[in-house]
């Protein structure tokens, strides 16, 4: 709120402003007329003259008076959103709290609650998608409490933003990025999910516009260049369907629209096309005029008369019409082919549906006759209350807000046949946990369509599932990996602290038990030292880890000295890169054992060290050592899988090392081959390996499967270099598709 946004300069003078001030507003109150009762002029002159009166000394960097901004907001309100006489005030007054010395209790006095609410959840959307800090993220939590409240104050920001996207041209390039981003991030999924097709289409090629300029142009200019053909061809698709649909005595109304330069540009990256090759450039929609009670029934007759005038792409019916989707959509889409070989997309729905379709939920509350698509937004409302009254964290939130509320849904059912609404993308387990946390805590599989299936199987439209439980499942770690709802994840966390919390009361006991052994006090203070000495978050992760033996209660004697019962800071260890930095060469004589693997530092001193199993280093890779108890020295590479988790937790013993050329040594490594199954193509393979490049093979071992064979050897080469050399040898032999490094499960 409280953009400031540029128009193309121009001047007028203190009387022409005044008269183009008072035309818009008339313009407004016109096109409220129809929605205007006694009483409702002179509110909306009261909250106009307010708005004015605030806004006076305020202008816009084009020089124009900022009130034009509130009134063309609050005509997108009615024109294009389709929202009443309250909304209108609110539109007029969104600015005022934020920007000028108006307050809340003003607003109230004059418009009461209703109003004052309103405005207050607008202003305090203010400032919120700029997702980089906390503050932020929690006001876009505080928003979707008003949301739920009242959904009329997203519907009046969405306005407010549109009209900032209109009057973007002239603002810095920076202004634009940062607000062509949030636009894209936040508000058009929004407009999308309230069922604002136009307005979110038209918010999707704005932000292309500055965010993509060239493309913009580039695809704009080849709709411009095609108009006149695509106009011809779509008006000689037009022509046949009209006239079978009135002589069918339905009444109805036919045109075509090109689609926007956004949905293309997917439609190119997506698919990898050039923009001559994305086949259905346009859509004819086909509008009925038909009695509520007949209205599935005449679009499914309309659909079968002109799928015998065109042949459809069967795997292209969407069917709207059975199952609305949450937002309130109706229709029938299917594509068909037309002449000269191209595809046209064919969006069938009646006059109240495409009211709905262009204004969404403002247009639910005029037809009020049909619950059904009032309690699909209910139950939106009713999972978003859920998920603010979850303990997460506001970024997560925001997030998760992103994946599981502004996504595209699909409709479930139960094994009773009642419907689920879950955003695409969800599994059978979120399914579990849509139905109760209980059962998706005990979750163990389920049956889709009466099939078996793990529980991260990806859920379809149309799917009927039963769950299966068992008393002795509970949620693990990796469950958060695919779930996607908000609900699931909240009840995965809350439910793996807990159980993070039972583990952590053991390893409480045996810190304090080994406290109490040194001579050192359980007290806050020492906990937090340790806490702290170990980069962990919180007294219950130093719990959690050592009960779990990631730290060892046995170097506390040595980390630490106790002077009188309280712990103090370490003592330097034998290796400390803080205080030395040491680069310690790895090297290894070629008269030792084949597993006495040692280092030589500065001072030529001799230390055992290993190589860790988790990522088999080879010379040349980028390593690091670790400082293990009871195990010396293990070499990690700075790519382990475990790499970030020991250098943020367990800094102090960690030591930078690098590699001595040696030629004499050899290490065992291995890679995957994949190719086609050929004559001979084994045989090209180890010629290569142990011919040319005199490389041991230790195991070789080869699968061939439809055509194709993976095949994986394990080999000892002296250094990443050699490996890399192979690795490049391989690729160009005939046939093979790919070569890749594995060090899983060597020994």
């Amino acid at each position: 709120m409280g953009i400031d946004v540029i128009t193309p300069k121009y001047s007028l003078s203190e009387e022409e402003e005044k008269k183009e001030i008072v035309r818009q507003y008339r313009a407004l109150l016109r096109c409220l007329k129809p929605k205007l009762n006694p009483g409702h002029r002179e509110l909306l002159r009261l909250a106009f003259e307010m708005a004015a009166d605030a806004h006076k000394t305020m202008r816009r960097k084009s020089g124009e008076p900022y009130i034009l901004h509130p009134i063309a907001v609050a005509r997108i309100c009615v024109e294009e959103i389709g929202l009443g006489v309250r909304s209108t005030i609110c539109a007029l007054l969104h600015d005022t709290v934020e920007d000028t010395d108006l307050t809340l209790e003003d607003i109230a006095r004059a418009f009461g609650s209703e109003i004052t609410r309103i405005i207050d959840g607008l202003t305090k959307i203010a400032n919120v998608v700029d997702t980089n800090t906390t503050q932020q993220a929690e006001n876009f939590k505080k928003i979707l409490v008003t949301l739920t409240d009242d959904p009329r104050v997203i519907l009046i920001k969405l306005a407010d933003r549109l009209h900032n996207m209109r009057t973007l041209d002239s603002m810095k390039r920076e202004k634009q990025l940062k607000i062509s981003s949030e636009t894209v991030y936040v508000y058009a999924p929004l407009a999308h999910r309230m069922g604002l097709y136009t307005i979110k289409t038209e918010m999707e090629d704005l932000a292309m516009k500055y965010l993509e300029p060239d493309i913009y142009r580039e695809i704009a200019k080849k709709l411009a260049e095609t108009r006149r053909e695509r106009t011809r061809y779509i008006n000689e698709f037009i022509k046949p369907i009209k006239e079978g649909l009135e002589k069918a005595g339905l009444h109805v109304e036919v045109y075509g629209r090109p689609k926007s330069i956004h949905s293309i540009w997917n439609k190119m990256k997506k698919k990898g096309v050039s923009f001559e090759e994305v086949y259905d450039l346009f859509a004819i929609r086909v509008i009925l005029e038909t009695p509520h009670e007949r209205e599935k029934e005449d679009c499914w007759k309309a659909y079968s008369l002109i799928t015998d005038m065109y042949t459809p792409s069967p795997e292209r019916l969407r069917d709207w019409l059975s199952n609305p989707k949450s937002n309130g959509y109706e229709a029938l889409h299917t594509t068909v082919m037309g002449s000269q070989g191209k595809w046209v997309e064919v969006q069938i729905r009646t006059k109240r549906m495409n009211e709905i379709a262009e204004k969404g939920l403002a247009a639910h509350w005029k037809y009020k006759e049909g619950t059904n698509d009032e309690s699909r937004f209910d139950k939106w409302f009713t999972q978003i209350r859920e998920a603010l009254a979850q303990d997460v964290s506001s970024i997560d939130f925001l997030q998760d807000f992103k994946t599981s509320f502004l996504a595209e849904e699909i409709y479930v059912y139960t094994p009773k046949g009642d419907v689920k609404m879950l955003p695409v993308g969800a599994t059978a387990l979120d399914f579990a946990f849509s139905v109760h946390s209980m059962v998706g805590s005990k979750c163990i599989g389920a049956k889709v369509n009466h099939k078996l299936v793990p529980i991260s199987h990806k859920l379809r439209s149309g799917d009927q599932i039963e769950i299966i439980t068992s008393n002795k499942q509970k949620p693990h770690e990796d469950w958060l990996n695919f779930v996607v709802t908000t609900k699931a994840k909240g009840k995965i966390k809350d439910a793996l602290k807990e159980e993070k919390r039972k583990v952590a009361a053991d390893g409480k006991y045996l810190l304090y038990r080994k406290l109490e052994g040194i001579g050192a006090a359980t007290s806050q203070v020492n906990i937090d030292e340790l806490t702290t000495f170990y980069k962990l978050a919180s007294p219950l992760d130093l719990y959690y880890q050592i009960a779990v033996k990631n730290i060892d209660l046995k170097e506390l004697k040595e980390d630490f000295q106790v002077l009188g019962d309280r712990l103090v800071m370490p003592k330097p260890v034998k290796v400390e890169p803080e205080v030395k930095q040491p680069e310690i060469e790895l090297n290894r004589s070629a008269k030792q054992k084949e597993n006495e693997l040692i280092i030589f530092g500065e001072s030529s001193d001799k230390i055992v060290y290993t190589l860790a199993n988790c990522c088999k280093p080879i010379p040349g890779d980028d390593v690091f050592g670790f400082v293990s108890t009871g195990k010396g020295l293990i070499i990690h590479r700075t790519n382990c899988p475990n790499a970030a988790r020991l250098m943020s937790n367990f800094g102090h013993r960690v030591v930078k090392t690098k590699w001595a050329k040696n030629k004499e040594i050899s290490f065992l490594t291995g890679v995957k081959i994949v190719g086609l199954d050929d004559v001979g193509v084994i045989h090209k393979i180890t010629n290569l390996v142990s011919g040319e490049l005199r490389i041991n093979i230790a195991a070789l071992t080869v699968e061939a499967k439809e055509g194709l064979f993976e095949g994986n050897i394990k080999l000892f080469v002296h250094d990443k270099e050699e490996l890399d050399e192979l690795v490049e040898r391989l690729k160009k032999l005939p046939g093979i598709e790919a070569v890749e490094r594995y060090d899983t499960e060597l020994n």
